[in-house]
């Protein structure tokens, strides 16, 4: 569906951006790896990655932070509230995004969740209504992948393993059984939304004192879900448009642009066009502009997919090369 799709996006100014780039770096991961590629590169910047590709990286330190949840010590990882679905002959994890949790429910279900966790000799903390965290100092061997590398698939391949994998399995059955008939989910059932029946983990992180700090001064985040993947910044904030991240004054800003995973990890195709051509009038515009004018010096722009991650930069002399044609040629595979 490539070539079809390159056809059907509205996007000369990334077109642009892209023709007159150089190529940096092209990276590739196993179709099966833990986490996603601008998952691991995110990691990166933070200064955590995963040392391979046989566990999600190591970000609950950075995630405790951005919730000002003030830990020194201990082994914890992110867990988020999640549904489960049943197919013919297998389970597969739902897209966080499209479960609308919302804060009152998912205190809910914390509620009933902690005690349990409690009750096996670990600690559960709130971050918001999609992000939890578990301390569990004696799982440093638990390999765990990202929600979003395990999202649509038979979640088999993906699931936490090691040797306290049975230890995760049973306190996972446990807050299950206590989630069955709750209100909370049988509210949800009712209106035909799907209940929230089980936990994912990842992340782990043997926290000893502060965080380091971030390469980035500031990221700036749009995005259209609930789902973040945190702590690339000590800094992040929500923007709508360019002129808030030059405002920042910051010699190197990180915008995220996360905006089109949901509808490709749904294989929502029309989605997905509706949300790059709109990217295309709120970013890559304003970004040409931006540095054909010289109030952006130059810029590094970070393409994945699900197994590819390319990397290109682009500068105000580098769109002088007027004899390389604006192509979106370098998107596809």
């Amino acid at each position: 569906m490539g070539p079809d799709l390159l056809r059907s996006m509205q996007t000369p100014s990334l077109a642009m951006l892209l023709g007159r780039s150089q190529l940096d770096q092209t990276k590739h991961t196993d179709a099966f790896a833990r986490a996603l590629p601008h998952e691991c590169w995110l990691a990166d910047a933070a200064g955590v990655a995963a040392a391979d590709h046989t566990s999600s990286p190591a970000v609950a330190a950075q995630s405790l932070a951005r919730f000002d949840l003030d830990i020194t010590e201990g082994f914890w990882f992110v867990v988020n509230p999640v549904h489960l679905h049943i197919a013919r002959d297998h389970l597969v994890l739902t897209d966080q995004r499209r479960l609308a949790i919302d804060d009152i429910e998912s205190r809910e279900l914390f509620a009933i969740a902690q005690p349990v966790c409690r009750e096996y000799g670990h600690s559960m903390l709130y971050g918001d209504a999609t992000t939890w965290f578990l301390r569990a100092d004696a799982w440093h061997d638990l390999r765990t992948a990202t929600p979003d590398a395990a999202c649509g698939h038979n979640i088999d391949i993906w699931l936490p393993t090691g040797t306290a994998e049975r230890d995760w399995r049973k306190l996972q059955n446990e807050i299950q059984m206590h989630w069955y008939d709750t209100p909370v989910n049988l509210h949800r059932q009712s209106a035909g939304i799907h209940p929230i029946n089980s936990l994912w983990p990842w992340g782990g992180a043997q926290i000893i004192g502060a965080t380091s700090s971030p390469q980035f001064q500031h990221a700036f985040l749009q995005t259209n879900s609930h789902y973040y993947f945190g702590g690339i910044a000590q800094s992040t904030l929500a923007v709508d448009n360019l002129e808030m991240v030059i405002a920042s004054r910051s010699t190197d800003n990180l915008l995220v642009l996360d905006s089109l995973i949901a509808p490709a990890l749904g294989d929502d195709l029309g989605e997905w066009l509706m949300r790059i051509n709109a990217l295309e009038a709120t970013w890559f515009a304003p970004l040409l502009a931006a540095i054909k004018s010289g109030a952006v010096d130059s810029c590094r722009l970070i393409l994945t997919n699900a197994t590819s991650l390319q990397q290109r930069s682009i500068s105000r002399n580098g769109l002088r090369k007027f004899w390389r044609a604006p192509s979106l040629s370098t998107l596809l595979p």
